[in-house]
């Protein structure tokens, strides 16, 4: 596979976008908590979403110093066409847009996993982990192409700063203002934890630069159930390509199995070595590297869910996360 895909055509307007369109309607009780603004199309008989990201509107798009979407970066250099067949993406055209820009997508809530806190079936739990380890097998040690979002920026989103910066301009978007609440509470109800990865989300320098030494890949930054689905064929469905990037593979792991805690059916050991034998499986060789990098994506997931985690109080899951992160920050030294 070459390491650099051709351009994929990008439409000039939104209207372009949708020409023919026979129905286009806000949707209002989708679970997004961005910002970004929907509606649902139909063209010739067939249902699409319109998903517009603004920078005056997304929250996130501000928070990951992404000026013109990350999505639409993705597509007009071809990466999401080179994505493996398991992965269904539902993006079939993007437009530029007056301070962003838009996304048609094919409409695929049939296939999404329902918004709930019911656990998952531990087949689809499995298949995620496996079609998660292909799409990195298949960009492994790809070349500049893959750079979209920085991995700074990726580790920034959830800090502290993004909360002062959203507060400062008058935000009322609720999670920043959880972010904050959560870092500070976080000193309070598990200390140990707080003095390991409450610096390192301020400045993750350190961090990035470790991870920076171990291998790199293409990763989705936002590996959530609520991005997730299993179409008709098996596909992994795949939403919400707004924090892609060149990463550390485990990154998208650990994402996962903090924010996805409640809902899984495996334990988190058995599911790291569910992944890694899918990236072996898919001819990755992970002996060399596996150790530092794992050590390090799971501090970088308190680093990131920190604030999150704070709101449970001092439980198994929070032990568990702060115990890896106290094993990871020495690799760091």
């Amino acid at each position: 596979m070459s390491s650099h895909a051709a351009a994929v055509p990008v439409t000039v307007s939104v209207d372009e976008l949708v020409a023919g369109a026979s129905c286009r309607e806000p949707i209002v009780d989708g679970a997004g908590k961005s910002g970004a603004r929907l509606e649902r199309v139909v063209i010739d008989g067939e249902r699409y979403v319109l998903k517009y990201l603004h920078l005056a509107d997304d929250w996130t798009m501000r928070a990951a110093g992404d000026l013109t979407g990350a999505s639409f970066t993705a597509w007009r250099r071809g990466l999401l066409a080179r994505l493996p067949n398991c992965i269904n993406q539902p993006i079939v055209g993007v437009a530029r847009d007056p301070g962003g820009c838009a996304l048609l997508m094919r409409d695929v809530s049939e296939w999404l996993v329902p918004v709930t806190d019911a656990v998952i079936p531990l087949d689809q739990h499995l298949r995620f982990l496996d079609h998660m380890a292909a799409m990195h097998a298949a960009f492994w040690d790809a070349g500049e192409e893959i750079e979209v979002i920085p991995v700074m920026h990726r580790y920034l989103e959830l800090s502290s700063w993004t909360a002062q910066v959203e507060a400062a301009i008058g935000s009322t978007h609720v999670v920043p203002r959880l972010i904050g609440q959560g870092w500070a509470l976080l000193a309070d109800v598990a200390p140990r934890a707080a003095a390991v990865v409450g610096p390192l989300a301020l400045d993750p320098g350190p961090l990035v630069e470790a991870l920076d030494r171990t291998p790199q890949t293409f990763v989705h930054g936002n590996w959530k159930l609520d991005n997730l689905g299993t179409d008709a064929d098996g596909r992994t469905v795949v939403l919400d390509w707004e924090l892609p990037g060149r990463g550390a593979a485990l990154s998208d792991l650990a994402w996962y199995l903090a924010i996805n805690c409640r809902r899984l059916p495996q334990a988190k050991d058995a599911a790291i070595h569910a992944y890694r034998a899918g990236l072996e499986r898919h001819g990755v060789d992970t002996a060399p590297w596996w150790d530092t990098q794992l050590a390090l994506c799971l501090l970088g997931a308190l680093v990131q869910f920190g604030w999150e985690k704070a709101f449970g109080g001092y439980d198994d899951e929070l032990a568990w996360w702060e115990a890896r992160a106290v094993e990871g920050v020495r690799l760091l030294a």
